[in-house]
């Protein structure tokens, strides 16, 4: 197989080559490590990199094979977004208030993959303590789309989501508090998924939050399916994620019988051109494949981003102004952090109830749409052409000429985290005319996400590859 072949083989792929003992996990991993040294400098996706452990557990997962004792995802490289915990491995946030901060302990999701073979060779890049849907900061600089350097990878993944799409790992982690890892996905051609709160267990007080997830990304359906079987489930340190264990759902064979249920604004989404056209196209697809297209009339607006900023500050914002909003610390944080910090400020009781009413507006439309389809569709990204140094605290973000929030309108995930029992799962649609991807998202009922998975994999599979030798971001 050839080096860029190696780079971009999917987990499933790899796992039987493995098994074969036609392929070792130290060939992938040292064809990344190259791919990495020829590319990285050209997009800025990666904060740490850890080639000899990575080696070293590369070829003891080598040996495992030859032993017959391989584990589920053994020798499977992850990339670790520089906001999760592993234990010894210096977490920063992005921030230079955090460039030498130690963890103590390994998250659940990475204890997990490590658990089922993983090997985590590098930390990507995120904007500071993740508050963004672009991908830079004072402490690493600016992460750029693979497909064009102009633009944002998204975020706050970004840097998970330009390494997968650049060939540098095989799987990524994420976190989705308002779409963090459904914007990248979408930004970078990749599938992305947020579970239903409390499948992939998080560390408190993140799992005390309906919103925030922990997420997965990968170039296929089934490598997501895989690790997500690995790293979903109750554990110990988390108390949302005690929950009946998830349904099986069986393959499908094609979408003949498939109900989906689509809107292409919500009700107020300013669109680009390119993603309303990318995405009726794709939904054509889909009736060609046999699926039963039903649209839905949304009735969303302005409100939601208001709803959105107001959750967002009364508990991850009140969390960090408390630890960081100081005014000697103020002084080393990115300007869109303070930004964030300050709007909406101190949240009362009363913005909080409404907040909570705008959620349940949001299910109240949702809900019986569930009921009668299989999946809900929607675009994932408003515009995907947003440039890679945007900074929401002072850019103007204007979509067909009209100015929208800078903050979050140009992207369609966070009513999703409002109803975060919802699974979700995004991914590519096309590309805009500057070659950016484009996507969809897949809502499913709640709790319900292998059967979102197992349709997402239908879907996937009546659509036209991505990342095959023809199609991949032109990267020296």
């Amino acid at each position: 197989m050839a080096l860029d072949d190696l780079c971009y083989a999917s987990a499933t792929e790899l796992l039987a080559a493995f098994r074969r003992r036609e392929l070792s996990p130290v060939d992938v991993l040292q064809a990344q490590i190259a791919r990495r040294e020829a590319v990285n400098r050209e997009i800025n996706a990666l904060a740490f990199t850890f080639d000899e452990e990575a080696l070293l557990a590369a070829k003891a997962a080598e040996r495992a094979y030859a032993q017959g004792r391989a584990r589920p995802l053994e020798g499977i490289t992850c990339a670790i977004k520089d906001e999760t915990y592993v234990r010894g491995q210096v977490t920063t946030n992005g921030s230079l208030l955090l460039r030498d901060a130690v963890a103590t302990a390994t998250d659940p999701v990475p204890e997990r993959l490590l658990a089922a073979g993983a090997i985590i060779h590098q930390r990507t890049c995120t904007p500071e303590f993740s508050v963004a849907a672009y991908t830079w900061s004072r402490l690493w600089g600016v992460t750029r789309n693979p497909w064009n350097r102009a633009f944002t990878p998204g975020g706050s993944t970004g840097g998970g989501a330009a390494a997968l799409a650049a060939g540098m790992a095989t799987l990524s982690n994420g976190t989705d508090l308002g779409g963090s890892v459904r914007i990248p996905a979408s930004q970078c051609g990749l599938i992305g998924f947020k579970a239903s709160h409390g499948r992939m267990p998080e560390i408190f007080p993140y799992n005390m939050d309906p919103y925030c997830h922990h997420g997965l990304m990968a170039r296929q359906v089934p490598d997501l399916s895989l690790a997500y079987k690995c790293v979903a489930g109750p554990h110990a340190a988390d108390l949302s994620s005690q929950l009946p264990p998830d349904p099986p759902a069986e393959p499908l064979a094609d979408l003949q019988g498939v109900v989906l249920g689509y809107s292409l604004d919500m009700g107020f989404y300013e669109l680009a051109p390119c993603v309303r056209a990318n995405t009726l196209e794709t939904l054509e697809r889909l009736a060609a494949a046999g699926a039963e297209l039903v649209e839905v009339e949304m009735q969303l607006g302005d409100w939601v981003v208001e709803m959105a900023r107001t959750h967002q500050g009364f508990l991850m914002g009140a969390l960090l102004r408390q630890a960081y909003g100081s005014a000697e610390r103020g002084d080393q944080l990115c300007d869109y952090t303070r930004w964030h910090l300050a709007h909406p400020g101190e949240v009362t009781p009363e913005q909080v109830r409404w907040a909570n009413e705008c959620a349940n507006r949001i299910w109240m439309q949702l809900g019986p749409v569930l009921e009668r389809v299989d999946a809900f569709v929607c675009p994932t990204v408003a515009s995907p052409e947003i440039a890679a140094d945007f900074d929401y605290s002072r850019d103007r973000c204007l979509i067909n000429g009209k100015p929208v929030d800078a903050n979050k309108g140009w992207f369609m995930t966070y009513p999703f985290n409002a109803v975060g029992r919802c699974p979700v799962l995004a991914m590519p649609t096309g590309l805009s005319a500057e070659g950016v991807p484009t996507g969809m998202q897949l809502v499913g009922a709640p709790y319900r996400d292998r059967r979102l998975l197992a349709l997402a994999a239908a879907v996937e599979a009546a659509l036209p590859s991505w990342f095959g030798a023809e199609r991949r971001p032109d990267l020296p």
